[in-house]
């Protein structure tokens, strides 16, 4: 089983105007990369969770959303960045399904699919909602959190080269005391 880091994409990853599917709007945040690439010299896998109700709403299709996830993975890819999966929920809100975050569904399919080991994984997201997505995971990391009520086993960062950084060093305490 392997550990992961699953990482929310609007706001997260990527400038995020508001339903997010066009590749001119494109826009990796400062620190992304540097941080990703942090996290895979660290052992994580890295993979994609991310709510795309525009689906769902008719505001954009999911030929859109593809074309701008190739664009985000080849721009990583490029930066030394790899991106192993991403899953995504297309549903509108009211649709009620299991796999719109903060439900389970997507990390469910996330450890069928990759073999996640889902107790030594992580989540980084810049939401209320994927800080509780992380329920069944080893902890999360809520960027823009400061100062808000966050879950148990949630820390809080400024912005993602931070967040990158309180996972590797808080998985690293809890080897050291564990072993120590």
């Amino acid at each position: 089983m392997a550990r992961y880091v699953f990482l929310d994409r609007d706001g997260t990853l990527v400038r995020d105007p508001g339903y997010v599917h066009r590749i001119s709007d494109y826009e990796l945040l400062d620190g992304v990369a540097d941080g990703l690439r942090r996290l895979q010299a660290a052992g994580y896998g890295l993979a994609i969770v991310t709510n795309q109700s525009g689906i769902g709403r008719g505001l954009f299709t999911e030929a859109d959303f593809h074309a701008f996830q190739k664009h985000l993975i080849a721009d990583l890819e490029r930066q030394g960045v790899r991106i192993e999966a991403t899953f995504y929920c297309p549903h509108a809100p009211e649709a009620d399904c299991a796999c719109r975050k903060p439900r389970p569904g997507l990390f469910e399919q996330a450890a069928k699919h990759l073999g996640a080991d889902l107790p030594q994984c992580w989540m980084i997201g810049d939401s209320a909602r994927d800080a509780e997505a992380a329920a069944g995971l080893q902890g999360a990391v809520w960027i823009g959190g400061a100062g808000k009520a966050l879950p148990a086993g949630c820390l809080s960062a400024s912005d993602f080269a931070q967040a990158a950084e309180r996972i590797v060093e808080t998985t690293a305490s809890r080897v050291g005391t564990r072993e120590g």
